[in-house]
């Protein structure tokens, strides 16, 4: 299709707040201090979090990602990313003669922690969550005895527990807020006994991204979410959008992966991006939007972010000196 000019009508309805939440920001941050501090390597365990262009970039500073602790040669420094890992693989880092910093975001350590205690009074735990994702794995294996997971209310009808008394919910943080509510209720309808967290679980940024994309449904004909493939928080959003009434929408890592033909017809798109996405690439998609016309852009804003988060207690340590006390079998490195 052929490009179109800004007088046309044509707009863009830019979410706020959009983007990195305190706990992606932390994270981030942490391995870039890491790697000054203490020069490459530092190896983190995972994505540190999801979305390519940060893994990227994080990579060319001198990030080394593996999936598995063992692939760490002892003696070095190893991270754990936001989404948390299980006490095992802190187990793992020990015996590999690790350093270790754990940049969990700190809403990730609450529901650990909360996993930890509902485990300790002898509670049935639902964790309400997608199989196979990182955060999941880490909460479960608090107390694996306990947890069963929930992915969705298709999965309740099979739920057993033993003393319909004793049972709790948690969820994974990144979810859809509607469709956790719609696990909860069907819960609540085979366990009326089911108590509900000390507080919500999921993360104020993940919802206030969703309202601000259901907010975008209701006058864009396309809704542009930034995001990668294996970002919970920023698939949620797309499906939000959809539910909430818009005609289409999309995720994209870059602003080259739009389809003109998604354009069609189209006078307003909404845009946004999940939790894990740096504003370069925003900046990326509204530039190729103006490009086609759509050089209108008005920020919609549905809430005011002011959370931040402390930088993870080990960079305030020597870690490489602590890496070489471990391989030499010392045990006086400094612990905080």
């Amino acid at each position: 299709m052929g490009h179109m000019t800004a007088s046309s009508g044509r707009r863009v309805l830019l979410a706020a707040p959009r983007g990195y939440c305190a706990g992606v920001d932390r994270a981030v941050i942490a391995v870039e201090k890491a790697l000054e501090q203490y020069g490459a390597p530092v190896y983190v365990r995972h994505e540190i979090v999801h979305n390519k262009y940060v893994v990227q970039t994080l990579e060319k500073k001198g990030a080394i990602f593996v999936e598995r602790t063992e692939e760490v040669p002892e003696g070095n420094i190893v991270m754990f990313s936001a989404h948390g890992v299980a006490p095992v693989v802190h187990e793992e880092a020990a015996r590999g003669k690790l350093a270790t910093i754990d940049a969990t975001c700190p809403l990730v350590t609450k529901v650990h922690k909360e996993a930890v205690r509902f485990a300790k009074e002898d509670y049935d735990i639902l964790l309400i969550g997608h199989e196979g994702h990182e955060e999941v794995i880490g909460t479960s294996g608090e107390a694996p005895d306990h947890i069963t997971l929930v992915d969705g209310p298709e999965d309740v009808a099979k739920v057993e527990v033993r003393d319909p008394s004793k049972v709790v919910w948690l969820s994974q943080t990144t979810l859809s807020v509607d469709e956790t509510m719609e696990t909860v209720d069907a819960l609540k309808n085979k366990f009326p006994g089911l108590i509900s967290p000390p507080s919500d679980d999921i993360c104020y940024a993940t919802q206030n991204r969703q309202i601000a994309v259901k907010k975008l449904a209701e006058d864009a004909q396309l809704v542009i979410v930034v995001g990668s493939k294996n970002s919970s928080n920023s698939i949620r959003m797309v499906e939000v959008a959809l539910d909430a009434g818009a005609p289409a929408a999309h995720l994209v890592d870059f602003a080259d992966e739009i389809d003109e033909a998604w354009l069609e017809g189209v006078t307003t798109v909404g845009l946004t991006s999940g939790a894990s996405v740096p504003d370069v690439l925003v900046e990326g998609v509204l530039e190729w939007l103006a490009e086609r016309g759509y050089g209108d852009v008005e920020t919609v804003k549905t809430a005011e972010e002011s959370i931040t988060f402390s930088l993870p207690k080990e960079l305030r340590r020597d870690l490489r000196e602590e890496a070489a006390a471990l391989v030499a079998g010392r045990t006086g490195a400094s612990k905080e």
